[in-house]
């Protein structure tokens, strides 16, 4: 009887007095106890409202009934469909919406950002926004506290939007982040600068690439002095995957004493196992050396600084030297690149050249943490 007077009274009311008698229509189907003659005519009523031309009336209804697992389906189903920000209302909250629903919105580009935001989203739901959403869905869900994110998700975002500071910053900010992925994005940071300072004339197009290659390899050797040893590998055959992996990267690798990343380099390079590779670098006698050397297919014009700095590890190692293995060893570099002066045989030059460029940035980096010191002190 209740919903015949709402029924025959709806018909002449006011938007907005119609959106209040939705509103409080939907709570008591929800909380009221209506005999089942009187719930079916209130289902029958919310049906009928979803083509009231008011959106007032929808959102009424959208608010009041999102987040009840009680809701008619059909009612939230056809509330999902409508205008985006209705829609959005119920596809945040709405716990009636099934995981497959979702991710059929989500490939139809409906509500891509609403569906982010749900609390405890499901991996396959995040899985599809990270392969087709856009940017903003993307940030939403990286920046998502509960979302089940696979780090092959995380690892799509970070190729599609990797360009836009919102995503990188957010990305970097997880805990989770893969350190392949974090160098990724140290990679397309760089071109970005790279192409920043060109565009602007500042630097020469010649210039502004090495100095942007230089920074990520700098930044690489950083991160893998500072990442789990586990995440080694994974890391390496990113590296060599993207074309990073070349003479220039392990020897700066090997100048910061970072012997791992070498080793596992040298491993990715020759196919051979990490055991093995690391049985053959600490061969005293150098014919081990020479051979895996060779296997991995590194220009033999660096073979010498990679001997020479080798042989200097194994007389004295790197105590002494701050920075972890995170940084060059103004030691160890100024050691190699006099040896290698000394026995210069052949073309040389480019190889005396990057020796040098790494002595300047370790005397750089030395002076200036003597200089932190300093005025911390």
């Amino acid at each position: 009887m209740i919903v015949r007077h709402f029924l025959q009274w709806v018909g002449t009311a006011a938007a907005g007095d119609r959106a209040d008698a939705t509103s409080a229509l939907a709570r008591a189907y929800l909380y009221s106890d209506l005999s089942a003659d009187d719930r079916l005519a209130a289902e029958g009523a919310m049906v009928m409202l979803l083509d009231d031309p008011s959106p007032l009336v929808r959102r009424a209804l959208a608010e009041a009934l999102a987040t009840s697992s009680g809701a008619p389906p059909a009612v939230i189903r056809a509330l999902a469909g409508d205008q985006p920000d209705i829609a959005a209302i119920v596809l945040a909250r709405s716990p009636l919406l099934l995981d497959t629903d979702l991710v059929d919105m989500v490939g139809a580009g409906d509500g891509q950002v609403a569906i982010a935001s749900r609390p405890m989203l499901a991996r396959p739901v995040a899985a599809a926004i990270a392969e087709v959403g856009s940017a903003e869905a993307c940030l939403v869900l990286i920046e998502s506290p509960t979302a089940d994110l696979a780090v092959f998700s995380i690892d799509r975002i970070a190729e599609r939007f990797g360009h836009l500071a919102a995503i990188r910053e957010a990305l970097f900010a997880r805990n989770d982040l893969p350190a392949a992925t974090r160098q990724g994005l140290v990679v397309k940071l760089s071109e970005t600068l790279g192409q920043f300072v060109t565009a602007r004339q500042w630097l020469g197009e010649a210039r502004a690439e090495r100095i942007t290659r230089e920074a990520c390899e700098k930044t690489t050797v950083a991160l893998a002095g500072s990442s789990e040893r586990s995440e080694m590998r994974s890391l390496v055959r990113h590296l060599r995957d993207s074309g990073q992996l070349n003479a220039g990267l392990v020897l700066r690798a090997l100048l910061s004493g970072n012997l791992e990343l070498f080793e596992h380099a040298l491993a990715e390079l020759s196919g051979l196992p990490p055991r093995r590779v690391a049985t053959l670098i600490h061969d005293r006698r150098g014919t081990g050396l020479r051979a895996l050397y060779d296997k991995s297919g590194l220009p033999l014009s660096a073979f010498p600084a990679v001997h020479a700095a080798l042989d200097a590890v194994h007389e004295s190692g790197f105590a002494g030297d701050p920075g972890g293995a995170t940084r060059l060893k103004r030691r160890m570099v100024e050691r190699v690149l006099t040896r290698c002066e000394d026995a210069a045989t052949g073309d040389v030059g480019p190889l005396l050249t990057l020796l040098r460029r790494f002595a300047t940035e370790a005397a750089r980096d030395e002076a200036r943490r003597l200089c932190e010191d300093l005025v911390a002190a």
